[in-house]
């Protein structure tokens, strides 16, 4: 079917515009209550729990999804501003029937979002998704709700909090600590603000925090992974040893080095896969990543004795691949750092304590560990369009792109895709000279823009 609802990483709009409705909230969460009660027990209570990050408009969905659940008679789990992760740990470890994330991750405070993780703590298939989609905007209106002792119960799990920083400590060797490691942390003013500073702290590091403030709007203003600067110059004033950038709702990390220089998810890939494989603790020596890596990290993994493979964009389906052929290790160059092993989906908290183990078991900084890999230049170039509208759809483009990757003679690559949360087709060119390829992303751009830009 014709996905109305649901994107790339599940539901995301601007609070109060289609598809971000209180009404479509509620719709979703009767939805979710129907069919997880419907697969499993129907005789036993089913738990779902709902996580969310520091947005305004948290509350009015967190109060609309309740409401919806309720309907339906599910006992509702309330955890409050936590990291997607953790939702996605608490919902395995609590035996809760399926978790629900409201956050729109990197976005500005204006938007928010929907996202589903199953009772195993992973991100629904696409075709439970399209379930739910198809629940929600037209069958669940035809179906009884329950009525007297049948309703169900929202409750406050107040030592939420408490459960995820101990799973993280416990990721970390317990024969190591951060013990004289200064470390300057960006929470966004997102939904880490509270457990990513202890969690560093109580391992002994010494802890300089930014974004751990929010007030509903200043989640990711200008602070977070989307904005190492706060970290970069925070770094260099500090004289700390690393600077560690989440985004609103923790699932992805970037972090920065003594100088204050940028180490992006693919370098952190690369050194974390080295230390792994040196463990044989990377299954298959095998890492896996999508097609917005950087050629640099293929380069490494060769070296290194292993391999690269790619997926399409998004975290959910670097796990889908992981599951399906049992690898371990896997990730994006925006940081969302999948640790199989461990979790389910990215953490970047969980990402920025496997790396600080290696810098502390190597006792060699950042700088040094990040020379693994050398990247390739890389020009990341979006053009905003009246509405989503398919690629191949564009008069010109394929040829326009097959032009270019003959110029780049092997030694580059040409990505273009529509955003999955975004009216934003992305273009990225990768290759040896950073003027030529500025210059082809452009030539895409204009051509994208003459048809269907604003």
């Amino acid at each position: 079917m014709s996905r109305k609802l649901f994107g790339t990483d599940g539901i995301r709009g601007i609070a109060n515009e289609q598809p971000m409705t209180t009404e479509i909230a509620m719709k979703i969460g009767q939805a979710v209550a129907y069919l997880f009660k419907s697969q499993n027990d129907k005789n036993k209570p089913h738990k779902i729990l709902i996580g969310k990050d520091t947005r305004l408009s948290g509350y009015m969905f967190e109060t609309a999804l309740s409401a919806g659940l309720c309907s339906m008679g599910a006992q509702v789990l309330l955890v409050g501003p936590m990291p997607t992760p953790a939702i996605a740990f608490l919902t395995s470890s609590m035996r809760a029937d399926a978790g629900v994330v409201i956050s729109a991750s990197h976005n500005p405070f204006e938007y928010n979002g929907i996202k589903i993780f199953s009772a195993d703590g992973f991100k629904l298939p696409d075709e439970v998704e399209e379930k739910i989609e198809k629940l929600a905007l037209k069958e669940i209106s035809n179906i009884n709700l329950p009525t007297h002792d049948k309703v169900g119960k929202a409750f406050r799990i107040d030592d939420a909090p408490g459960r995820y920083i101990v799973f993280l400590k416990n990721t970390f060797p317990q024969a190591l600590t951060l013990d004289g490691i200064k470390i300057v942390l960006d929470c966004a003013n997102g939904a880490a603000y509270k457990v990513a500073p202890l969690v560093f702290e109580e391992l002994g590091a010494n802890v300089i925090t930014y974004g751990t403030k929010p007030n509903g709007i200043n989640i990711n203003d200008g602070c977070g992974a989307l904005h190492p600067e706060l970290i970069q110059k925070a770094v260099r004033e500090h004289g700390a040893d690393i600077g560690i950038a989440l985004d609103g709702d923790a699932d992805r990390v970037i972090v920065v080095d003594e100088n204050g220089y940028v180490v992006d998810g693919d370098h952190i890939m690369a050194i974390c896969a080295k230390n792994m494989i040196e463990q044989q603790k990377l299954n298959r020596n095998t890492l896996v990543a999508t097609v917005m890596s950087n050629m640099g990290l293929e380069i490494v993994m060769k070296e290194l004795g292993g391999q690269l493979l790619r997926t399409k964009v998004g975290d959910r389906y670097v796990v889908e691949k992981m599951r399906q052929e049992g690898y371990n290790f896997g990730g994006e160059q925006s940081g969302h750092l999948i640790f199989l092993d461990y979790i389910t989906t990215g953490d970047g908290i969980l990402a920025a304590l496997q790396l600080l183990k290696v810098m502390v078991k190597t006792g060699k900084p950042l700088s040094e560990l990040s020379k693994i890999m050398e990247s390739f230049p890389q020009v990341l170039h979006n053009v905003k369009v009246r509405e989503k509208i398919p690629i191949e759809d564009i008069p010109n483009l394929k040829e326009t792109k097959e032009k270019f990757e003959k110029e780049l003679k092997g030694r580059g690559r040409i990505l273009i895709r529509a955003s999955g949360t975004e009216p934003v087709i992305r273009i990225m060119v990768e290759g040896e000279n950073l003027d030529k390829i500025t210059q082809i992303a452009q030539d895409i751009g204009e051509v994208i823009e003459k048809y269907c830009g604003i």
